[in-house]
């Protein structure tokens, strides 16, 4: 039997070999999963009785070949579709013949319709926004081909403006009580008719830009820290703001802590348009407004209208949700990245090309999102490397190169001792 053991021998270091070599060739593909052997020996009990005392093995063979899905290096890339699992997970892929595939190599582009796609031009899987509510369904929902959408964002018109940091000087008094006096009655078009302006750009309904000015005049109730406040759109006669709660022209007050104490800090303010847009109607929140004694200023003030925009780049997530950012400041969320995770990743199917396929043997694909259940986080503009050890690789050929001098040595010691044997006369 020395010489099927011999010849057994050489096909399973031939097979291990052939493993080495395939995962030393793959060692700088993304993704891709290392392989080892699984050996096992050959007994013919049948020829002996399985009599545990005379038992001689008649070689060896391969019982498996095992993938290791473990984690390999993260490496930065140009690409902002570009996507490295770390942990757990396998990327979603939608096939060209119609068919699902798995995969962990995260090289992503997008073609001429939108779609992130593979190098194979194959489409990338997950969640998509759900464009009646603007929404990526926070459970549940259904899973299709990820689409980059390149339409316009629509424009908004502005509902709220706030004043979220700004102060008025407390030793400011009234114009027409100051050394020289200034006019008594308050003109948009007289600096010294008021103590302090600013200036916010806001939009309407078709996304055209409008300039809101604000007014600050310090009133003749000066122990009441009292202060009256106008607003102009694109320097058309300005008005005193009306007091949301009662419909009437309101006014500031502040404490002697120079906080806001008394009236109103919510104010209303509307504008006929004769541009075609709707008529704009904004709320002015001013309530974080101070007066101390140091000069006026405005550090921070915000509006949440915008005009129309061309989507200009994304960014993805750890949570996989892909960011549209928008050449009008605006983002919006397009989609999110599915990911499934196996019971037994050693039973997928390898199909080539950095895809695996669902089997038996792996059990059902559980679907799920980056970050959540066994799911691992994305890192955008990354991809996962090999995880091959050429090192460990190289020992390892060495080691089976010798397994295999060593079978064949034993096939031509058999054959010397059937040399002897037929020389007998």
């Amino acid at each position: 039997m020395a010489f099927q053991q011999g010849l057994s021998g050489l096909a399973s270091s031939s097979k291990a070999l052939d493993v080495i070599s395939n995962n030393v060739a793959n060692a700088s593909t993304a993704g891709f999963k290392q392989s080892s052997v699984v050996f096992a020996d050959v007994y013919a009990s049948a020829l002996t009785g399985a009599v545990s005392t005379i038992q001689i093995g008649i070689g060896s063979t391969v019982n498996a070949v095992r993938q290791a899905f473990t984690q390999g290096n993260i490496t930065t890339t140009n690409n902002p579709l570009d996507m490295a699992l770390n942990g757990n997970g396998f990327f979603v892929i939608a096939r060209n013949d119609g068919t699902t595939a798995y995969s962990r190599n995260g090289q992503f582009d997008v073609d001429n319709q939108g779609y992130i796609i593979t190098p194979l031009n194959e489409r990338l899987v997950g969640y998509q926004r759900d464009e009646a509510t603007g929404l990526i369904p926070a459970s549940g929902g259904s899973i299709g081909p990820l689409l980059i959408p390149q339409n316009e964002i629509q424009p908004r018109a502005t509902t709220d403006v706030e004043i979220a940091g700004a102060n008025l000087n407390a030793d400011d008094v009234n114009p027409a009580n100051r050394v020289p006096p200034g006019p008594g009655t308050f003109s948009q078009t007289d600096p010294d008719s008021y103590n302090a302006t600013t200036s916010i750009d806001v939009f309407d309904s078709l996304g055209q830009k409008h300039a809101l000015s604000l007014y600050w005049v310090r009133t003749t109730a000066t122990a009441n820290n009292e202060w009256t406040v106008y607003a102009s759109l694109d320097g058309d006669p300005a008005t005193q703001l009306i007091d949301s709660a009662t419909n009437a022209p309101g006014t500031l007050q502040f404490s002697n802590l120079g906080l806001l104490s008394s009236g109103t800090s919510n104010f209303t303010f509307e504008r006929t348009l004769t541009t075609g847009a709707a008529d704009l109607s904004m709320n002015i929140d001013l309530d974080k407004m101070t007066q101390f004694g140091s000069p006026f200023s405005v550090t921070d003030v915000s509006q949440d209208g915008f005009t129309s925009g061309q989507i200009a780049g994304i960014a993805i997530s750890q949570a996989g949700i892909i960011q549209g950012r928008y050449t009008n400041g605006q983002t919006q969320d397009l989609g999110q990245v599915a990911l499934v995770t196996f019971r037994s990743p050693n039973g997928l199917t390898s199909l080539g090309n950095n895809l695996w396929a669902a089997s038996p043997d792996s059990g059902p694909a559980v679907l799920g999102r980056p970050g959540t259940g066994l799911n691992g986080v994305i890192s955008a503009g990354q991809i996962e490397e090999s995880n091959v050890d050429l090192t460990q690789e190289l020992v390892q050929m060495i080691i089976q190169q010798r397994n295999y001098q060593a079978n064949a040595q034993s096939i031509r010691t058999q054959d010397q001792i059937l040399q002897t044997l037929v020389n007998l006369r």
